[in-house]
């Protein structure tokens, strides 16, 4: 009895402990962006656009990166239109594709610094998803989700990190997806990239803390975009089954976490209870903002295990039940 009244005394005290040490740590960490130059990359639709709103609601300059120039045009008109001070914030765009050639997103960087200023938050938000089996996935398709999935994001880091170490500051957001924490059926490869931004981001993070610039990983859900409409028409059925255990979610609920984690240098960024599940159980060697996220997650990722448990056991029930389904079906031709 006296050990058990001991631990939970201890604990106790690790709980107030981590309370204050929260309540000190952010309020130290808190950034602002006003008058600020923001770039985000896929910026003309979907979570990118959104993320610029905000921006240009906490009076940042912005600038939109993406391909197709009528819709970057008229995601520019939207971001202006939030603007928080009309007048003096300048809101920019540029047809630019991420994928290519690193050469020419260093300099399309450079440029953009003489005329906007020094980025001083880099959101990276351009990808895609194309689903398949393994089997069923051209390599080709594998190529193209690389390439935008994973180098369109690094190369606009490394275009931009020298200039933010000059500075000595600055924010860096890598969009992923729930998907670089679990391997989901149907997303072979699309995982794969995404589970690489995962270590791309924890391994600037340790190089890029010394120099005051922070890293935030966005973990969003399956989000209501263009880009979500178009990934539904290439999934298996299982898939599709699987993603609608969770919830859709709207972008401007995305892109406003985003924003505030990356202004209080949080690590990981997610919406909803599925999300919070998910990075404490996975969070392993991943950076911790405060003592009391740590806390909570040594406190509660035994528990999410065995949560996590019964998804992977209903996961695997929707596969076999699609499985005999078209068993019985080729029997019946």
């Amino acid at each position: 009895m006296a050990s058990s009244i001991s631990i939970a005394v201890a604990i106790l005290i690790l709980v107030i402990i981590g309370l204050i040490a929260k309540l000190t740590f952010w309020r130290n960490r808190l950034r602002c962006v006003e008058n600020k130059h923001v770039l985000i990359t896929g910026g003309s639709s979907g979570i990118g656009k959104s993320v610029a709103i905000v921006a240009a609601k906490n009076g940042a300059h912005v600038t939109l990166i993406a391909r197709d120039v009528q819709k970057l045009e008229a995601a520019k008109y939207e971001v202006m239109q939030a603007c928080k001070n009309k007048d003096t914030q300048r809101i920019e765009c540029l047809s630019l594709d991420v994928t290519q050639n690193y050469e020419e997103v260093e300099k399309a960087f450079m440029d953009l610094e003489k005329t906007m200023g020094p980025i001083y938050m880099l959101v990276n938000c351009a990808g895609t998803a194309i689903c398949g089996k393994i089997e069923d996935t051209s390599v080709s398709d594998v190529n193209q989700l690389i390439r935008l999935n994973f180098l369109g994001t690094y190369y606009c880091i490394k275009a931009v990190v020298q200039s933010m170490k000059t500075a000595r500051d600055g924010i860096i957001v890598l969009t992923s997806s729930q998907a670089a924490l679990l391997g989901i059926f149907g997303y072979s490869a699309y995982c794969s990239t995404k589970f690489a931004l995962r270590g791309l981001a924890e391994s600037i993070a340790m190089e890029l803390s010394p120099h005051n610039i922070s890293v935030t990983l966005c973990l969003p859900p399956d989000t209501d975009t263009p880009g979500f409409a178009v990934e539904e028409l290439s999934k298996p059925l299982e898939t599709k089954l699987i993603s609608q255990t969770g919830a859709l979610v709207k972008p401007d609920l995305v892109a406003n976490q985003l924003f505030k984690d990356a202004l209080n240098g949080k690590f990981f960024s997610t919406v909803g209870m599925e999300g919070y599940l998910l990075y404490t159980l996975c969070c392993g060697m991943s950076p911790f903002s405060s003592v009391w996220e740590l806390l909570t997650q040594v406190s509660l990722m035994g528990f999410f295990r065995l949560i996590s448990a019964f998804y992977l056991i209903s996961f695997q029930r929707i596969i076999l039940k699609c499985m005999k389904t078209r068993d019985r079906n080729k029997k019946s031709e």
